[in-house]
């Protein structure tokens, strides 16, 4: 019963003793041997020659094994073909000696171990095998049989008793049932007794209220014991008394227990304790009123350890110290274990160790006996090392990640070698311990938060934020924290402290009315909303769980810019020629914030008013206002904005408005100037221009190319939108048409600066198609896309017609090229021919020579079966002539394609008998023949459905491709079989004149041939029998007569043909016939006793020919014995009567030898010493002990008995004397008083003798005469 308590705080494992946990220490504190380099085994001369990394060991000599055991089957193999073809025996047995020399010798150099056996070894073995290579290639005769039995016999050893039923030997001759029982008789020694023997240590507490301690008791019953108890509080001790009835209960818990029912065994009384103590056992009496010898050992029964957390709180920060406590209660040396998980990782485990106040405690240093206390009383002794002692052990250090952080107490132990195991304290009992509120925690937990840092984005002293005054504007704040780039999610107060800008101090500081003020900062806020200017200061940042710290910048300057303003002044602007106001200069003076937008709006008399915008990055630019058309114009400036002002701000009270009467000068420009007009050679060119100022207008331009410059007039032009054309352009090249002057009504001549550029191409552009090697033609794959060479000239990009020749009605297909020496994408086969050419400006010409291109396909790949007198085509398939099972034959393809062809086939097999069957295969034909074998090994329906065709040129297309079947019959091979093969028709020599008929079974197609041949066992010319014309497939053969002779006749099937052809010879060694021809057996005993005992063989001699068949009574029932031998030869299982009454052999089924031949079989002798019990009889000493035997079997009985040592447990006894005795009655007793084991080893009655011993080898068992 365990003795471990449970505690309150913890689902504890069954307290473990100290030693083992120290010698677990020891084990783990080994030091670790470094494993051998790899160059360091490659140096060694004895490493193997394949290195253990690539294979190891076990492996390597599985690998040499198996390639003995394949040298041994093949070894077999030659020497049945040896036994078989005659082959020559000399040839195999040198090759053979040459194998196994070359293994055996070699197998040393791989190096592997266990297989690197000494060169005596090997020559041992090289010897061996070559005997054995002699044995079997010269056929050399052993008894293989023989041996084969006798090894047999050593693991399967049975025999036929005379019930006829197989029995072993071994449980017949060495019945242990004969002599059964025997008698121990001990001298009783001095008894002994000992407080808990095994050292096991004992704690209790609230949920293990009492333990049980063990008392050992040897060979004593005592009637009184008395426990010393020593408190270890007080120090005060106490006698406690156990009487005779509560020793009595205890011995009744004690024989349930499995070991307690073992008389011979030492009993151990479990007697409970409640309260903690020293004990020790004081005194002990047994029934003789005498004090029994006990051992001097002390158990301690303490307080169990127990740990638990004095926790704070779990907030805590990074870089704060954990600083809490372990409280731990247990007797010292106390080890406390704990381990620490940080965010679900496993940290690390922690030992510590407590010791004792006492430097006098026995429980701090290795004990050689049980006790506790030397003195042999514990009076006014000291223990008070024994109590349990309350220890706070602080656990500071620095959670240095965010996170969660766990520490838990796993394990603690005191110094007795109490356990308590807390690791699975999280199961479900344990989760029911620790659902009171007043359940002491075993974890510590933690929630380590990163600490907030703060600083501003975007804005510091050196660039301050602008704002429009009577606007806020946010603070940009960024927030992060200490371990990312992120601060945490939820809510920050955040301090700043403020100046208004009219006290900031010159050097940017806060001045002396500066206030602290403090917001909260949500989650995903973009800042702090602001309005008042001046100097903004960060000073603080606190998150929901640590306060943080201020990164700079960390100050910032609001201030509100003025508003923009516009004041204007103008100048006109004269006419040069006329003397008229062409426009005006404006002359714009800005304030505020760069860039700015000043919109204002023009507006003709009669006219439509028309926005328009100024934007600069000056405070002074000049705006020119400059129609031109005449008229009067009105000017109004509307609206002004900057940078920080964006909202347009009205100009209306400034009264910003000006007014002209503007009459521009003549002037003309081109309307589409750009890009460079391009046209083609020999054609003219028109250009739009726009005329300004008052009709009639007079142009003037000139036209230059090549150095070469043409001047032209036009006069009298009324609109103002003019085409001028030019002349045909019969030159290639760069034309420059300028315009250099107009006149208008005024008379003022303006020259002008008006120029375009005009591109003549020098050539028509001209299409055809190119040349691929050397040719207009192209023989390409079916279905695959060809590209025709396309030869352009001219500008690109090209338009290009073409059609497919043969194609009436369907219009030109038109395609748009980009390079000269492009690609027409065809898909079908055909001529093509190009009908028309445009390049990017004119029309083209088309070369007649090379206007077509030739496409055409390569032709598919295809199959044809060759067709003969042995196939023709039927329907959509050919079918080849049948076959016998078993002959050759095959089909003849012819291909057309390109080589080499790649074909795939599948063959379908409907099997005569059996499931039917798919295979693919594949081939590949190098040239435009082949031949394909067809399967002949198995009979049936054979389909061959050639599926799949390639070539060099095509992959397999099943839409194009047709298959091809070829289909032929396989006929099966006839066989004629015995229906009894192997059976002996047997004959008496008396009815000889009489005949069997031996039953043939054929299969194939009747009408069927067969030849049969007879020979005689002493006659090396066998006898033919041809019988034709069978129509049937069961045939009857009746044996003439004439053909049979006394002995034995072997009957064989030769061959057999069927309808188609198909013909079968049968093998040397087929099934066959026998049949014998004999006379009448007989059977002669070979002993001439009568009388036989359980156990004996009973032996006859049968002539004949075998198998006999032998008829015996046993016990009066008939029985019948198959012999295969000349030997009968029964085992004496039971006792009873065993009379032969016939025999009949193979030769003389029916006719039966009468004979009358007698046994008698006697039971064994028995005895039983004390009722067939093992009996144990304690005396002491002087007293005596009556020993009773009891015989089975015929009186006299004559028995021999021995008495032996009384041995230790795992040593043989030892046979002190042997007496032999004689009794005529069934029963015998006498008396012993010597201590030891008596036991009978022999018996014998009237008839037969059995002994347990063997003498020079025979059984113990005899028939006495």
């Amino acid at each position: 019963m365990n003795g471990t308590p449970r505690l309150r705080s913890a689902y504890p494992s069954t307290p473990q003793k100290a030693n083992e946990q120290n010698g677990a220490e020891a084990a783990a504190s080994l030091p670790r041997v470094p494993l051998p380099t790899l160059s360091a085994r490659q140096q060694d001369p004895h490493a193997p020659l394949i290195p253990f990394n690539l294979i190891d060991g076990p492996q390597q000599r599985l690998y040499v094994a198996f390639f003995y055991l394949g040298l041994t089957v093949w070894r077999l193999c030659d020497y049945y073909g040896l036994v078989s073809d005659e082959t020559d025996s000399l040839w195999l047995f040198m090759k053979w000696v040459a194998i196994d020399s070359i293994f055996l010798y070699g197998l040393p150099g791989l190096k592997i171990p266990w297989l690197q056996w000494s060169s005596t070894s090997i020559t041992m073995l090289f010897v061996g095998h070559a005997i054995f290579d002699a044995v079997l290639m010269f056929r050399i005769p052993i008894p293989l049989e023989t041996w084969l039995i006798a090894f047999t016999r050593m693991f399967y050893d049975r025999e036929i008793a005379v019930s006829e039923r197989r029995v072993k030997p071994a449980n017949v001759l060495h019945n242990a049932s004969l002599i059964l029982g025997k008698q121990i008789i001990h001298i009783l020694p001095e008894g002994s007794a000992t407080l808990n023997p095994d050292q096991t240590s004992f704690c209790i507490d609230s949920f293990t209220t009492s333990v049980n301690l063990p008392i050992q008791l040897n060979q004593t019953n005592p009637i009184l014991i008395e426990l010393l108890r020593v408190d270890l509080d007080t120090n005060l001790n106490e006698t406690m008394t156990i009487h005779a009835k509560e020793i009595r209960r205890l011995k009744k818990l004690a024989q349930k227990h499995p070991l307690g029912r073992d008389a011979a065994a030492p009993r151990y009384l479990q007697y409970p304790v409640k309260q903690t103590g020293l004990y020790r056992l004081q005194r002990v009496v047994d029934e003789s009123k005498l004090e029994v010898q006990r051992r001097l050992s002390d158990t301690l029964v303490v307080h169990c350890p127990s740990a638990h957390m004095r926790t704070v709180a779990e907030t805590k920060c990074i870089g704060d110290l954990s600083n809490f406590y372990l409280q731990v209660d247990a007797t010292p040396p106390i080890n406390i274990k704990y381990s620490k998980l940080v965010n679900g990782q496993e940290s690390g485990h922690a030992v510590l160790s407590i010791p004792p106040k006492s430097p006098m405690s026995p429980l701090a240093t290795q004990r050689s006996s049980g006790a506790l206390v030397t003195r042999e009383s514990v009076a006014n002794v000291d223990v008070s090392w024994a109590r349990s002692q309350t220890t706070r052990i602080s656990l500071n250090e620095s959670l240095g990640v965010s996170g969660s952080w766990q520490y838990s107490i796993d394990e603690v132990q005191d110094g007795c070698g109490n356990v308590v195991n807390y690791a699975n304290h999280r199961l479900a009992d344990t989760q029911k311990r620790h659902s009171s509120t007043n359940a002491a925690p075993l974890e510590q937990r933690f929630s380590v938060h990163e600490r907030p840092r703060i600083a501003l984005r975007g804005c510091d002293s050196q660039h301050p934020l602008r704002v429009p005054k009577g606007k806020s504007v946010r603070l940009p704040i960024q927030l992060s924290s200490t371990g990312r780039d992120i601060a945490e999610h939820g809510t920050h107060q955040i301090s700043y402290l403020f100046t208004p800008s009219v006290e900031v101090l010159p050097n940017q500081e806060h001045g002396k009315v500066a206030v602290l003020e403090e917001f909260k900062l949500e989650p995903h806020a973009a800042g702090h909303e602001v309005y008042e200017p001046g100097l903004y200061t960060l000073q603080s940042v606190e998150s929901a769980h640590c306060a943080g710290e201020v990164l700079e910048p960390s100050a910032c300057l609001l201030s509100n810019p003025p508003e923009p303003a516009l004041s204007i002044e103008t100048q006109v602007i004269p006419d040069r020629c006329a003397g008229n106001s062409v426009g005006l200069l404006v002359d714009l003076d800005l304030t505020g914030t760069p860039p700015f937008r000043v919109s204002y709006t023009e507006r003709r008399r009669g006219g439509p008013v028309t926005p328009r915008v100024v934007e600069t990055h000056l405070l002074h630019t000049q705006l020119e206002l400059r129609p031109a058309h005449s008229g009067h114009y009105r000017y109004e400036f509307q609206h002004i904005s900057d940078a920080i002002y964006q909202e347009p701000r009205s100009l209306h009270d400034e009264r910003l408005n000006l007014e002209q009467d503007v009459k521009p000068p003549a002037s003309a420009r081109f309307l589409d100037a750009y890009p460079a007009r391009k046209t083609c050679i020999g054609e003219p060119v028109s250009l739009g221009i726009q005329l300004l100022g008052d009709a009639p207008w007079k142009l003037e331009y000139e036209l230059v190319h090549h150095g070469r410059r043409q001047k032209r007039k036009i006069d009298r032009i009324e609109n103002n939108i003019y085409t001028l054309t030019t002349d045909e352009l019969n030159s290639g090249g760069e034309y420059s048409l300028a315009l250099t002057a107009v006149t208008d009504k005024s008379g003022c001549k303006v020259s002008l600066e008006q120029e375009t550029k005009i591109e003549v191409a020098l050539q028509r552009p001209k299409a055809a198609f190119g040349l691929i090697e050397g040719q207009r033609t192209i023989s390409a794959l079916e279905d695959k896309k060809v590209k025709l060479p396309l030869r352009l000239q001219g500008e690109s990009p090209w338009t290009v017609q073409y059609r497919k020749l043969g194609q009436a009605g369907e219009s030109p297909v038109t395609k748009i090229f980009k390079n000269t020496n492009d690609e027409i994408e065809v898909k079908e086969a055909g001529t093509y021919e190009i009908v028309h050419v445009d390049d990017a400006t004119c029309p083209g010409n088309v070369d007649a020579a090379a206007n077509r291109f030739s496409v055409e396909w390569i032709p598919r790949p295809s199959v044809h079966v060759s067709e003969s007198a042995a196939i023709e085509l039927q329907q959509d398939r050919y079918v080849k002539k049948g076959i016998c099972e078993g002959d050759e034959d095959a089909v003849d393809l012819t291909f057309t394609g390109t080589p080499p062809f790649d074909v795939e086939y599948s063959h379908h097999v409907k099997p005569e008998r059996g499931s039917q069957s798919t295979s693919t295969k594949k081939f590949t034909a190098g040239i435009n023949l082949a031949s394909v074998r067809m399967e002949t090994t198995e009979a049936g329906s054979h389909q061959y459905k050639i599926s799949k065709l390639s070539d060099l040129s095509y992959n397999h297309n099943p839409r194009k491709f047709s298959p091809v079947v070829i289909e032929q019959r396989v006929h099966s091979t006839p066989m004629a079989t015995f229906s009894d093969g192997g059976k002996t028709y047997k004959y008496c020599k008396e009815e000889e004149a009489g005949g069997e008929n031996v039953p043939i079974s054929l299969k194939g197609s009747p009408p069927f041939h067969l030849e049969v041949e007879i020979r005689h066992h002493s006659s090396s010319k066998p006898e033919l029998v041809t019988i034709p014309n069978i129509e049937s497939y069961q045939y009857n053969l009746h044996i003439p007569h004439r053909l049979l002779a006394l002995g034995t006749h072997a009957v064989r099937i030769r061959k057999v043909r069927d309808v188609h052809g198909c013909q079968r010879r049968m093998e040397q060694g087929a099934p066959h016939v026998q049949v014998n021809v004999a006379e009448v057996p007989g059977i002669t005993a070979q002993e001439s006793r009568i009388d036989y005992c359980v156990g004996d063989r009973i032996s006859y001699t049968l002539s004949g020919l075998p198998p006999f068949n032998v008829f015996y009574t046993f016990q009066g029932q008939e029985r019948k014995a198959s012999v295969s031998t000349t030997n009968f030869r029964r085992l004496a299982e039971k006792p009873g009567k065993f009379t032969i009454t016939a025999i009949t052999d193979q030769r003389s089924v029916d006719c039966k030898a009468h004979t009358s031949i007698t046994k008698v079989i006697h039971e064994m002798p028995s005895v039983r010493v004390s009722k067939g019990r093992t009996a144990t009889v304690d005396i002491h000493e002087g007293g005596e002990a009556e020993i009773l035997f009891e015989f089975g079997g015929a009186p006299p009985f004559e028995f021999t008995y021995t008495r032996s040592s009384n041995p230790p447990r795992g040593k043989k006894p030892q046979v002190l004397d042997t007496k032999s005795d004689i009794s005529y009655e069934h029963t015998k007793s006498i008396l012993a008083s010597d201590e030891g084991i008596y036991e009978v080893v022999s018996i014998k009655d009237r008839f037969c003798a059995f002994s347990t011993q063997r003498v020079q080898g025979k059984s113990g068992q005899k028939l006495l005469m």
